[in-house]
């Protein structure tokens, strides 16, 4: 039974999308990802959360972008020219993310992944679903689906338009 768990931990492999936003780098799984795209205008929605910049028309559909440095609870910083947005899908609709710079695809073993300490950044915990420890960095691993409320998903949602 033992070797069972050591044979299926050794072998699984992450594969995941790095990406900045201010001193840290984080890493969402690659399969969440539909696209990663720069930062185009986005319409304002009045009365949307803070953290909901507003709309954009990606393609023939309306989707929400949100600023995951406002979301995360970070000092808003000014788009520049390294500035993307990571398309995701959350509940069957698409959202895109505002990262400050996306950084690389890699291919991470499982095993160089460890549960988050309880103060592992300047991000709220309950967002982090691990840490990689790579021979010269850190990487903390964002659950896409806790970054937001069941709640606050279905407002964002109701923005989205197919």
């Amino acid at each position: 039974m033992a070797s069972e768990v050591k044979t299926g931990s050794l072998s699984e492999e992450l594969q995941l999308v790095s990406f900045h936003i201010g001193e840290e780098e984080y890493a969402v799984d690659i399969l969440n990802i539909q696209g990663i795209n720069r930062m185009v205008e986005v319409t304002k929605i009045p009365n949307s959360p803070d953290y909901v910049e507003g709309i954009i028309n990606l393609r023939g559909t309306v989707i929400p972008i949100i600023d995951l440095r406002k979301r995360l609870g970070l000092p808003r910083k000014e788009y520049d020219k390294d500035t993307r947005f990571i398309v995701v899908e959350i509940m069957h609709k698409v959202i895109g993310f505002i990262v400050d710079n996306v950084h690389e695809v890699l291919r991470i073993n499982k095993n160089l992944t460890e549960e988050p300490p309880h103060m592992v950044s300047s991000v709220d915990s309950e967002f982090i679903t691990a840490v990689g420890k790579l021979s010269d960095r850190l990487l903390i691993l964002l659950d896409i689906e806790k970054i937001l409320t069941h709640k606050e998903k279905e407002e964002l949602l109701n923005m989205s338009v197919n």
